[in-house]
């Protein structure tokens, strides 16, 4: 099986580092970029603000790290849209998306919604998959996306644009965290998304996609497909460490991602596992 190609190859997007800090994909939409670059974060986490222009009201989805420096920025991208806070959705509780929710939620005096109760806090809102939210003016529809982490989820707008949080990112594709995360709970949600037929994704990290969004969910899935191919290739060969299989497999990737991309082999492992297809022996896996 070879590599699957991915079509943002050949898409016209900003290099890493040169994302606009602030742009407005669609009318309903100011992304802000919060100052977290690294190899896990790319440029750093997106901001999203949403609400139908003229409402006078946005809502904030994932506010990121609890940053003055980037709280300064989406108050101003607020007050540009002249509109206040209403309410701060997260799409799932890693810190680079959730740190600044129930912080920046007492500042706006808005609710802070989630799937878990660890992000809402106390006084905020469960958020359940396929409700629909009526904020700013406009419908936030609630989209399953567990897989990368249990409590995912993706927001799809009115404009048919999907905000996809770590599901898919602007550049490369996700980790799905061990052993938290669950490839084939990942796999399903990526069909889930695909099947909404989106006119855009919106990432928690790198650039808008546009142009056709269908082909990169299309290719996140080969791309797993591929990942299972060439670990049950290598196994084929005598047991295996995890980290001998992640040092073959992402021989071409920097070390630095190395302990993301053995997460990501581990959830592998644990469904060709649950599938019968590989077994464990002590710090060493083998095929069934």
């Amino acid at each position: 099986m070879s590599a699957p190609v991915d079509p943002r190859t050949g898409w016209d997007l900003p290099a890493p580092g040169d994302m606009a800090r602030v742009a407005q994909p669609e009318p309903l939409v100011t992304r802000v970029l919060a100052p977290n670059p690294s190899p896990m974060t790319l440029d750093g986490t997106n901001t999203h603000l949403v609400g139908e222009p003229g409402s006078g009201q946005v809502v904030v989805v994932d506010p990121g790290p609890d940053d003055p420096a980037h709280l300064a920025a989406v108050e101003a991208a607020a007050a540009a849209r002249g509109a206040r806070v209403v309410a701060v959705l997260v799409t799932h509780h890693h810190g680079d998306h959730a740190e600044a929710a129930l912080p920046w939620g007492r500042r706006f005096g808005a609710p802070v919604a989630a799937a878990s109760v660890q992000v809402a806090g106390p006084g905020g809102r469960l958020l359940q998959p396929g409700e629909t939210l009526r904020l700013a003016g406009t419908t936030l529809d609630v989209v399953p996306t567990p897989g990368h982490t249990a409590d995912h989820l993706a927001f799809r707008l009115a404009s048919g644009a999907v905000l996809v949080g770590d599901h898919v990112l602007g550049r490369g594709t996700s980790v799905v965290t061990h052993p938290e995360g669950d490839v084939l709970a990942y796999l399903e949600s990526l069909r889930r998304v695909h099947d909404l037929g989106p006119s855009a994704l919106y990432c928690g990290h790198g650039p808008e996609l546009t142009e056709d969004p269908a082909a990169v969910l299309r290719f996140y899935l080969d791309h797993r497909a591929h990942r299972e191919q060439q670990l049950l290739e290598l196994l084929a060969g005598g047991p295996r460490t995890v980290d001998e299989l992640v040092a073959t497999v992402y021989a071409a990737v920097p070390r630095s991602v190395w302990p993301a991309a053995a997460q990501s082999t581990r959830a592998t492992l644990a469904k060709l596992g649950a599938e019968g297809r590989v077994e464990v022996e002590g710090d060493r896996v083998r095929r069934a």
